[in-house]
């Protein structure tokens, strides 16, 4: 799911691999609210978004904030800086992403807020974080030349744009 204009070029980066599909409005509470009212269609099955700064979110994150989603209504992501980098419910609720707030440091607040008001239960996947700032993507390269495996395909974009141009590595 991405804005209309970027369907093509991530169309053909994906492949077979994936269907893209163009989300309806304009910006990340539209596009939320696209991704579960698109792959609901009408169901109540578990549906989890998730952030693509995160790129080494590790399998076992997914796997537990569906199982979740069993228990509870919404699941949610937390970031550190608060903000959440996953999302989850069983079904699609219109009105669960508002406009105001998404992107802030109080949008997890927010997000917690609207599904108290739809009388949602809300359960929590472990804290994470996401790469917003120069130094977590600085964090973010440490692990990864640590663990690569992690995020391989990561990892290694990161070692050829540390070649090609120096950055990111403290004192460099």
């Amino acid at each position: 799911m991405c804005p209309e204009s970027d369907v093509n070029e991530l169309g053909q980066l994906a492949g077979n691999q994936a269907s893209v599909v163009a989300q309806k409005g304009e910006g990340l509470a539209a596009g939320l609210t696209s991704v579960f009212a698109h792959f609901a269609e009408g169901h109540q099955r578990p549906i989890i978004a998730f952030n693509s700064d995160s790129p080494h979110l590790p399998r076992c994150v997914l796997e537990d904030a569906f199982e979740t989603l069993v228990a509870h209504d919404v699941v949610v992501g937390p970031t550190h800086d608060g903000g959440y980098y996953l999302v989850g419910v069983k079904g699609s609720y219109a009105t669960l992403f508002a406009t105001d707030g998404m992107g802030t440091s109080n949008a997890l607040e927010r997000l917690w807020s609207r599904a108290r008001e739809l009388k949602l239960s809300v359960g929590l996947a472990e804290p994470f974080y996401d790469i917003d700032v120069a130094e977590d993507l600085a964090r973010l390269a440490a692990e990864l030349c640590l663990a690569p495996g992690r995020a391989p395909r990561t990892a290694r974009w990161l070692k050829e744009w540390e070649l090609a141009s120096g950055h990111y590595r403290t004192g460099n």
